[in-house]
C-alpha cells in the first residue's frame, strides 16, 4: 500500500499508551511518524479513537499484568475503535493476548513499519491480526526513523536492537531477538537531521547499547561516537543511555577521553558486586573486572558520573552477597543508583531457582542501597560547587521568591535548577553551582551559549 494514498484521511485518530523503557518509547515515537505521515490526528487516551495502539512490556510478570489491563481498559472504553498490541509483552504472549475479545492486531517487536497496512487489512476483513513472528530468526535492524520528540532539548536515537547476553532474570532476548545494529551512515544521517531540528543532545540507546557493532565485522561502538563526533555539524552533546562494562574498551576510552561531545557521564549497570551472585546471573565479568574498567575509565576521565542499576535479593543472595554489593559500591563511588528488588520473571532460569529470598529481606536491602546512593549523589555534587557547569534548560521548576526556576541536566548528569527564562530552554548555558542539595543542585546563569 502506497502511505500517500491515505494522507487525506484527516479525520482519522490514533492513540498510544505506552509501558516500559526508553525504547519503548522512541519505538511509540516511531510508530506515530508513521501515523502522522497518513495523516492521523494524535489524541489522548481519554477522547475518541479510530486506533488505540499499546506498546506492552514484559521485563517483570507486573508489566504483564499492567499490559493487559492497559489492553482491556482501551477495549472498554473504545469499542469501535482498531485496538493494536505490540512491543515485548506481544512478542511473548501473541497468541494469548488475541484470545482477549476485542483486540485486533498483534504485532511483535519488528514489522512494526507495517502497521498501516494492517489497519488497512483490518478494515476490509474485520478479522483478528497475529503479525507476530520468530524474532529469533530476524538478522537485520529495523528502520524506524523519529525526526522530533515531544521533549525540545535532548533526542533520542535507537542505534541497535537485540541481546546476545541471556542473564538468568532476564526474558528480554526472547522478546527483543540477538543482536542487530543499525546502519552507521542511517545513525549519522538521523542524527544530522535531529540537530537540524534544534536538539543540541542526542542519547544513544538501544536494547544493550554498548554491544552496537558487535555484529558488523569491522565497526564497533567507538567507531560510531567517532563518526558522530566528527560528522554531525551543529552536535554539541553525545549520551550513551547505557553500556555494560565489558563493553568499555580501550577505544571507547580513547573516544571518550578525546571527545568534546561524549558527555562526562556513563551508566554502567553492575546488577551485584558478589561474584557468587553474578555466577548465578550469567553475567559476564567479575568484580575486579568491573573496578578495573572503572579505574581506567577515571584515568581517562576524572569527574566522569557513573551511575548504575542494582538488583537487590536474587535468589540466594546472603546478607554476606548483599554486603559485598553494598561495600563495592561505596568503595567505588557511584554517582547514582537505580535500585530494584529482584522480581520473578516467568520463563527465566531464576524464577526456578530455590532459596528465593524474603519480601521483608529485599525490601530493606533496596532502603539500605538508595540510602547510600542518595549520600554518594550528595558526595559527587559535592565536588562542583562553585564550579561552572554546562546545562540545557528542560522546563519551568517552580516560583522562589517571585523568581521562576527552570531544571536541566549538566553534562556529567547533575540536576541543576536556576533563574532562567523560556527563551533559555534548549540552549546551552553556563550555570554556577551555589548550592549542592540533593536532588536538586542550585546555581545561577553566568553566560548562554547558543
Amino acid at each position: 500500500m502506497n502511505i500517500d494514498t491515505l494522507t487525506n484521511k484527516s479525520s482519522k485518530k490514533v492513540t498510544f499508551h505506552t509501558l516500559g523503557c526508553k525504547v519503548n518509547s522512541y519505538e511509540s515515537e516511531a510508530m506515530w511518524q508513521l501515523f502522522k505521515k497518513a495523516g492521523y490526528e494524535r489524541v489522548e487516551e481519554d477522547q475518541t479513537t479510530d486506533v488505540f495502539i499499546i506498546n506492552t512490556c514484559t521485563v517483570t510478570n507486573t508489566g504483564d499484568k499492567k499490559s493487559r489491563q492497559v489492553i482491556r481498559r482501551a477495549i472498554r472504553k473504545n469499542p469501535d475503535a482498531i485496538i493494536i498490541a505490540t512491543g515485548c509483552y506481544a512478542q511473548i504472549a501473541g497468541a494469548e493476548l488475541l484470545d482477549i475479545p476485542g483486540l485486533d492486531i498483534v504485532v511483535g517487536t519488528q514489522d512494526r513499519d507495517k502497521l498501516l497496512e494492517m489497519v488497512e487489512e483490518y478494515e476490509k476483513t474485520r478479522q483478528p491480526i497475529n503479525a507476530v513472528r520468530n524474532i529469533m530468526k530476524t538478522k537485520v535492524f529495523e528502520e524506524l526513523d523519529v525526526p522530533s520528540f515531544t521533549d525540545r532539548t535532548r533526542a533520542s536515537l535507537k542505534i541497535q536492537e537485540g541481546c546476545n547476553n541471556f542473564c538468568t532474570f532476564c526474558i528480554i532476548p526472547w522478546a527483543r531477538g540477538l543482536v542487530r545494529s543499525r546502519d552507521p551512515k542511517e545513525v549519522v544521517r538521523q542524527s544530522q537531521q535531529l540537530v537540524d531540528a534544534g536538539y543540541k543532545e542526542i542519547v544513544l540507546t538501544g536494547i544493550h547499547t554498548g554491544g552496537y557493532g558487535i555484529d558488523f565485522e569491522n565497526y564497533k561502538l567507538a567507531d560510531l561516537l567517532s563518526d558522530l563526533d566528527k560528522q554531525v555539524e551543529g552536535l554539541k552533546r553525545i549520551r550513551i543511555s547505557s553500556i555494560e562494562a565489558s563493553q568499555i574498551t580501550d577505544e571507547v576510552i580513547k573516544v571518550l577521553s578525546e571527545s568534546e561531545k561524549v558527555v562526562r557521564h556513563l551508566h554502567v549497570p553492575i546488577q551485584s558486586a558478589s561474584d557468587t551472585v553474578l555466577k548465578r546471573m550469567n553475567r559476564k565479568y567479575t568484580t575486579s573486572e568491573f573496578a578495573e574498567k572503572i579505574a581506567k575509565l577515571r584515568e581517562a576521565l576524572p569527574d566522569l558520573a557513573i551511575t548504575s542499576d542494582v538488583i537487590v535479593g536474587f535468589p540466594g543472595e546472603t546478607e554476606e552477597e548483599f554486603l559485598e554489593t553494598y561495600n563495592f559500591i561505596k568503595e567505588q563511588k557511584f554517582s547514582e543508583l537505580h535500585v530494584f528488588p529482584y522480581s520473578k520473571r516467568t520463563g527465566t532460569p531464576a524464577a526456578k531457582y530455590e532459596n528465593q529470598v524474603d519480601e521483608e529481606i529485599k525490601n530493606e536491602r533496596v532502603q539500605r542501597l538508595i540510602t547510600l546512593s542518595n549520600q554518594l549523589s550528595m558526595e559527587y555534587a559535592d565536588k562542583f560547587v562553585d564550579e561552572v557547569l554546562e546545562v540545557i534548560p528542560e522546563e519551568r521548576h517552580q516560583e522562589v521568591d517571585g523568581v521562576t526556576m527552570y531544571e536541566g541536566y549538566s553534562d556529567n548528569y547533575l540536576r541543576m535548577v536556576f533563574p532562567a527564562s523560556e527563551e533559555m530552554v534548549g540552549k546551552i548555558v553556563k550555570v554556577k553551582m551555589t548550592k549542592s542539595n540533593y536532588p536538586y543542585c542550585e546555581g545561577k546563569v553566568v553566560k548562554v551559549l547558543e
